[in-house]
């Protein structure tokens, strides 16, 4: 019984630490840690507070972000921006179906 316990709570304690993966598009271009990026699809991979954001092609930007939670849930998922000398910083990410959001620490 001991061993089917610990292996549980080894398996639950990976299953915390491992990354989230989200997806996200943006419909203009959008700066994210001083890297702009195309309008387009991306996956935003969440590890502890970095995040990580993969386009279609070669397009990759790494953040420090954190998670927050809301107090309600998001209809839908939603980027929130700074202007940034003209340019349009992301400022979160909402989660659509949750009741997460990405900050990103910029």
């Amino acid at each position: 019984m001991k061993k089917v316990l610990i292996g549980f709570a080894t398996l639950a304690l990976a299953v915390v630490s491992a990354a989230t993966t989200h997806k996200v598009t943006l419909f203009q271009p959008s700066l994210i840690n001083g890297t702009e990026l195309k309008p387009g699809e991306y996956k935003i991979e969440v590890n502890d507070n970095k995040a990580v954001v993969k386009g279609g092609g070669k397009e990759m930007v790494q953040a420090d972000v954190k998670m927050e939670t809301a107090n309600e849930k998001f209809s839908s998922t939603s980027v929130r921006y700074t202007n940034a000398d003209g340019k349009y910083k992301v400022q979160e990410i909402r989660l659509g179906g949750t009741n997460q959001r990405i900050v990103f620490n910029n």
